[in-house]
């Protein structure tokens, strides 16, 4: 292993048992989820699987998460989404909702249009680009790309890079504006009290939704599924919705996992060679939504700092814990977060065959090149 590392070549799990090499990705998994911690970054434990996903890969680990446990955590995601639609969100959607299809519709077009130039100078093959740069939910969007086609590998790759580069963004912004203290919000304990009962009814509704999609070969319906029938219930006052933090982290591994294995070593470096580019991407998005949120204060009124938490383009649940320390709106906020999310996850598979169906052939047949 050591002439492997002084050869400049990573060293290979391939001749270690199967058991050894699980218990390597989990490993590195526990320590890139505890530097990530530490480092305060958003989706660390998504993020820190997937990391040692691609190093597992990258050193010929040849491990592989089954389509079952990742349907079944998928369903889990979805319940996690549901419970953050509340009743108080959807009021606040209808009495002001020609400003939220405004927002929406304004960082939806821009998001769209820096994908398909992406895609068409072919940064990035195919409708990846286009999924990569849509303003949902970061691990919404992954997972509904994968079941459109795309490549979820990619895609990942640019949804966490500007998830990221959101938060700190929006952290420095809060900060400068109303001085957010360091520490200002606790992480949640691992092993808080349980309502077993209602826990046991949202592992029903939800994997056991997602199972049942999976069966009947709903695209995408492992998540959507669970997403629409928790929130249904949930807004109906039929269920509570229980996801303690040992079971988001173990279904936040799985999916993390199923991702980050399937990298190779051409994936990593179309990845870093398309990264500048990325980058400037995600850094344009950011600034025409800093744009539209000055538009929206001036026009409407609206305090300059809610407006831009509003219009932040993804990193839904990071804008939600610098909002919660902020005196800013959160319901309009996390009203208008929702509003894109709910717009995407709708209409995003139309917009990207839209585009797609306007790119050149030879940025479709790019992603044969990079697999």
């Amino acid at each position: 292993m050591l002439r492997r590392i002084l050869q400049g070549r990573p060293p290979t799990l391939a001749t270690l048992p199967m058991a050894v090499r699980w218990a390597v990705l989990l490993g590195l998994s526990v320590l890139l989820v505890a530097v990530l911690e530490l480092f305060g970054l958003p989706a660390a434990l998504l993020l820190g699987a997937m990391a040692a996903g691609i190093l597992v890969a990258v050193m010929e680990g040849a491990l592989r998460v089954g389509s079952l446990p990742f349907a079944l955590a998928q369903g889990v995601i979805g319940c996690m989404i549901a419970r953050s639609i509340k009743p108080e969100i959807l009021g606040e959607l209808l009495v002001d909702w020609p400003v939220f299809l405004a927002g929406v519709a304004s960082v939806l077009a821009a998001s769209s249009l820096l994908g398909w130039l992406l895609a068409r100078r072919q940064v990035l093959p195919g409708t990846t680009a286009i999924w990569g740069s849509s303003p949902g939910a970061a691990a919404a969007m992954m997972l509904m790309a994968e079941a459109h086609g795309a490549d979820v590998r990619l895609v990942a790759f640019m949804l966490y890079l500007r998830v990221v580069l959101v938060a700190t963004v929006a952290s420095v912004v809060a900060r400068v504006w109303v001085g957010v203290p360091e520490g200002a919000v606790q992480s949640a304990p691992w092993f808080p009290p349980v309502d077993w009962l209602a826990l046991g009814a949202t592992l029903l509704v939800g994997p056991g939704s997602a199972w049942l999609a999976r069966r009947l070969r709903i695209p995408a319906g492992a998540m959507l599924v669970p997403l629409f029938l928790a929130a249904l219930l949930q807004g109906f006052g039929l269920m509570t919705i229980e996801l303690p933090p040992w079971v988001l982290a173990a279904s936040y591994a799985t999916v993390g996992w199923s991702i980050g294995l399937r990298f190779t070593r051409p994936i990593l470096a179309h990845a870093a060679r398309a990264l500048p580019r990325v980058l400037a991407s995600n850094l344009v998005l950011i600034a025409v939504c800093g744009v539209f949120a000055a538009l929206l204060s001036l026009v409407l009124g609206i305090d300059p700092l809610t407006a831009y938490l509003a219009t932040s383009p993804g990193g839904a649940d990071s804008v939600a814990i610098i909002a919660a320390s902020s005196e800013v709106d959160i319901a309009f906020i996390m009203a208008m977060q929702m509003a894109r999310f709910l717009i995407v996850l709708l209409i995003g598979p139309a917009i990207a065959r839209f585009f797609a169906r306007r790119l050149p052939p030879s940025s479709a047949a790019q992603t044969a090149e990079v697999s």
